[in-house]
């Protein structure tokens, strides 16, 4: 079981809710919207995106990084690692 996988549904609507935004830049740029209304737009949905991308990461740590601790599994420096390692990627994005 994934750490998410109990908000899973919610993670899926947030994700066609960005889908539907991203659906709206395009036709802003292809109706020649205002420059500042579309960069508006896009800083919107890159922080909807940045805003699921922070919850999955909790839940990664609460439940798949803490798991592997809790059992003393040999998995849990690799999962620590792991989490680092998206951290510094979302950090740099």
């Amino acid at each position: 079981m994934r750490g998410y996988t109990q908000e899973k549904d919610a993670y899926l609507k947030r994700l066609r809710r960005i889908e539907g935004q991203v659906r709206g830049l395009q036709r802003m740029v292809e109706e020649d919207t205002y420059c500042i209304d579309v960069l508006t737009q896009i800083s919107a949905a890159t922080r909807a995106l940045q805003a699921v991308a922070i919850g999955l990461l909790e839940d990664h740590l609460g439940h798949c990084v803490t798991q592997a601790i809790e059992d003393g599994s040999p998995e849990a420096a690799g999962k620590v690692k792991e989490a680092t390692e998206a951290i510094s990627r979302l950090v740099k994005s």
